[in-house]
């Protein structure tokens, strides 16, 4: 039996609920916001029943608390456009409550200290080779995954019929492989992990140097690097390179056995959940 895998990119759900769920939820005595968790678990509920055929195992996916310190060394700007004050925190208070619900109703939660929730899911897409999997996230970057059989990305944000996500719409909307995603990434920037990509190369631009399968390896020798844009990329071609390995996601990451095949339990309703943890 194919149980379809659903990996969940869990600290993008968690902001995704504290600042897109359209109605805060608070405790009933009104000093607990209770949006994160509530909105978390109505958000995950909804996508199990609204967008698999099949029960599937679900595993949601955090970010370890010193995930980004490998790719941060290599380049000290990586991720540093990202606020850091308290109400930019302020979603991550609802972790603690958010795992403790998974545990509850046997929904399986992986964390690894060094490393990122995105590495953390590619690693668990390859070793789940020959199954289903729905990565589900508005995180774009899964995208470079998206040329392996069976692999989706669901962006619940999306308006319904649109929100999953496979290699036909990669090309239809960005004009390449999802295999190219890393370069075409590099090559016109990733705003929100503060990768500029190189200067004047805009998604049309890195689309068509791309043109035909290449990769960021194959420019220098394309006869594709003329005028004002091309001298760019040459010049910058180096920094390409790095930009590109920011973008790649690891797929060794070390894991502990956490793939069962089976179904997971399904989630009562958000209220239920938030009653059980005595939150309200």
């Amino acid at each position: 039996m194919n149980v379809p895998l659903l990996l969940v990119d869990g600290n993008n759900l968690v902001f995704r609920a504290a600042h897109g769920f359209p109605t805060p939820i608070l405790s009933r005595d009104q000093t607990r916001d209770l949006t994160g968790v509530f909105g978390f678990f109505a958000i995950l509920r909804a996508a199990v029943r609204d967008e698999l055929g099949a029960a599937p195992e679900v595993v949601v996916v955090f970010d370890g608390r010193n995930g980004s310190a490998a790719r941060r060394a290599a380049d000290p700007d990586y991720k540093a456009n990202r606020p850091d004050d308290e109400e930019a925190r302020r979603p991550l208070l609802a972790l603690p409550d958010v795992k403790q619900g998974l545990e509850l109703y046997g929904l399986d939660w992986i964390e690894i200290d060094d490393a990122e929730a995105d590495d953390v899911i590619a690693t668990l897409v390859h070793a789940a080779a020959g199954r289903d999997r729905l990565i589900m996230s508005m995180d774009k970057d899964f995208y470079q995954f998206l040329d392996l059989p069976g692999v989706r990305v669901l962006n619940t944000a999306r308006r319904p019929g649109e929100r999953v996500i496979g290699p036909e719409q990669v090309r239809a909307r960005h004009g390449v492989d999802p295999a190219q995603w890393v370069c075409f990434r590099a090559l016109s920037g990733d705003p929100s992990d503060n990768i500029p990509g190189v200067m004047g190369i805009g998604p049309k631009t890195a689309a068509k140097l791309l043109a035909g399968g290449l990769s960021v390896h194959d420019l220098p020798a394309s006869g594709r690097l003329t005028g004002a844009k091309g001298r760019r990329v040459q010049e910058d071609f180096e920094q390409l390179l790095a930009w590109r390995a920011l973008i790649e996601a690891r797929i060794d990451v070390p894991l502990p056995r956490v793939l069962t095949g089976l179904p997971s339990p399904t989630l009562p309703s958000p209220a239920e959940i938030i009653d059980k943890l005595d939150l309200w």
